[in-house]
This record gives structure tokens, C-alpha cells and sequence, in this order.
């Protein structure tokens, strides 16, 4: 689409090459004004309306509909009524969000308009504005492979600006070292946080060793996936003989493209991406995908509108 190449072609590259500090901080301020011309108006200060708050008070109970965390559910007027109900919660004043940001090798990667890993430091730059106001907190855990570095959680501009550039300027893990989102997972489990919102942003490549830390932390806070992709993840090119290399793994192939090899490679990629989704939906948490190859702003805007639009449908 012709709106991608100008949108993500823009994108500063915080790939291996780190900038020095005055280009990153120039940067990001970019990346700042773009992300904050494009989504305000979209959300104006609710955060509602990226994900449906968390709350400890209790609202008014309304009919169950199809999505709904069944955890809500509102068994005295089910009950009464004989129609399942679920019970709304007012979101508190204050919301805690937790950013989960792989930056491991195979985040370095993108054959369009600009890597996995630029894609995730513009995810991080629009959750931040999304959550940010109204004495928010925010804070960060970034995983590498062989490393997690924390960032505490903090209200602020300042803070907010440190934290994209913690983001920016965490190198990927040594060589032959794979991505640990497990590991990222528990460390936002342990110590017990505070009910709030988590952001996971990845590609989330290989196997699915995440699924049990991710619906412990479903339990106790909203969830969200940034699901960051190109076109290779999940299409391979009609290239006939090619070496492949495992940015994680450090393995290499030599393999020849044939057209059941295309079929094969896309359908086991596009069911990985769908089991993915289905472990964030299982959770009560939705998916974002943001892709190398499309427009990353209008993705995301287009998301927190349908966020905004099921919200006050339920409230209605």
C-alpha cells in the first residue's frame, strides 16, 4: 500500500548501528511528534480505550456478549434474570502499565521498509502515549536472550523518554542465543505487581514455551500482544536455491524454494501467528499486528478505534 512506505520508510533505525546520543534523542522526538499528531483526537486521555480498563470498583452488571471475560461474569443476576450477565468494573484513576519488549536477534530483521526491531521501539513509543496522563505509571522489561533489563515503573515525560531510549539502545543478545519470552513473563510475575495493563511486543517466533506465565498474568492484569512482523516471517519469495540463517540460533540451510516448500512454510506460519492470537484471546487479551510492510500508524489508530467502538457498544 503506498501509505506504508511513507509511514514505516520514516522510521529511525535503532538496529545494530546505535546512534549517538543527541541522533537518538532527536530521534525519538521525532518519532514522539509523529505518534502523538496521529493518535490524539483517537484516544484523548482514556486509556480505555486502548484496552478495557482495569478496575477495582464494581460497575453495572449488562448481558453477556460474545468476548467477554467470563471471569466477570455476574452469577446473582444471571441467576435472577435466567440471561448470563457480567459485572463492568470503573477503571481506577491511576493505571499501572508494564511494557514486555523482545529485542532479541530475530528482532533485527526486515526486508521492506525497516526492521522488527524499529517496529518495536514504535510500538513501545505509541503505548507509552496511549497510557501516559492523568498520574499513569509506566514501566519496562526487555528481554534479549541472555539478558533482562528492567526499567522501572514511573510517571513523567522524562521518564517516558528514558524508557524509549532504554528501549532504543539495548543491544540484542550475544550470537547463537534465542529469545526468552518466558523468562520476560516471570520476571513480570515476581514481585507481585499491582493490577494494571501489560504490553507484550514481539514477533514471538518458535515454540510456544509462554502460554503458562501468560495466563498467570492474565489472571491478575489486562493484556495485550503487539504481534511486529514482515512478510518473510510468514511468505518465503519464489527465489529457487537459497541459504537460510536462524539469527537465533546461528543454524544455516541451503534449501531449494519450491512451490510446495512456499505452501508448506506459509501455512505453518500464518497457524503459528493464529496460535498466538488464540493464547492472548484465551487470556482475554487482544492482539495488535503490526507489519514491516504496512502503514504501523494507521494499524494501530485502526485498532484503538475498534477498541473505543466495542467499548461503547458494551456500555450501551
Amino acid at each position: 500500500m503506498p501509505g506504508a512506505k511513507d509511514a514505516n520508510s520514516q522510521l529511525p533505525s535503532f538496529g545494530a548501528g546505535l546512534l549517538e546520543d543527541p541522533k537518538l534523542s532527536a530521534a525519538l522526538r521525532t518519532l514522539e511528534l509523529t505518534v502523538r499528531r496521529k493518535l490524539d483526537g483517537v484516544l484523548q486521555g482514556e486509556h480505555l480505550g486502548l484496552i478495557p480498563g482495569p478496575g477495582s470498583e464494581p460497575g453495572e452488571a449488562r448481558a453477556y456478549q460474545p468476548g467477554d471475560d467470563i471471569r466477570r461474569m455476574e452469577w446473582s443476576v444471571t441467576a435472577r434474570t435466567t440471561q448470563p450477565h457480567v459485572r463492568q468494573m470503573i477503571a481506577d484513576r491511576e493505571l499501572e502499565t508494564w511494557l514486555l519488549v523482545d529485542v532479541s536477534a530475530s528482532l533485527d530483521f526486515g526486508t521492506i521498509n525497516c526492521t522488527k526491531r524499529d517496529l518495536a521501539v514504535a510500538a513501545s513509543a505509541a503505548m507509552v502515549h496511549l497510557t501516559a496522563g492523568g498520574g499513569n505509571r509506566i514501566g519496562a522489561v526487555i528481554i534479549t536472550g541472555d539478558k533482562v533489563v528492567r526499567v522501572p515503573a514511573r510517571g513523567g515525560r522524562a521518564h517516558a523518554q528514558n524508557l524509549l531510549k532504554t528501549i532504543a539502545t539495548t543491544r540484542r543478545s550475544s550470537d547463537n542465543v534465542r529469545g526468552d519470552l518466558r523468562e520476560g513473563l516471570e520476571a513480570l510475575r515476581r514481585p507481585e505487581r499491582r493490577r494494571g495493563l501489560v504490553v507484550v511486543i514481539s514477533d514471538f517466533l518458535g515454540p510456544i514455551t509462554w502460554d503458562r506465565p501468560l495466563r498467570a498474568l492474565g489472571g491478575h492484569h489486562e493484556l495485550l500482544g503487539v504481534e511486529v512482523l514482515d512478510p518473510r516471517d510468514l511468505d518465503l519469495p519464489d527465489v529457487g536455491e537459497i541459504r537460510l540463517a536462524d539469527a537465533e540460533s546461528g543454524e544455516v540451510r541451503d534449501i531449494v524454494i519450491t512451490d510446495s516448500v512456499r505452501r508448506d512454510f506459509s501455512a505453518a506460519a500464518h497457524d503459528h501467528s493464529r496460535k498466538v492470537q488464540r493464547e492472548f484471546r484465551s487470556c482475554g487479551g487482544p492482539t495488535l499486528t503490526l507489519r514491516t510492510d504496512r502503514d504501523w500508524i494507521t494499524d494501530t489508530v485502526r485498532f484503538v478505534a475498534q477498541r473505543r467502538r466495542g467499548l461503547a457498544a458494551g456500555v450501551g
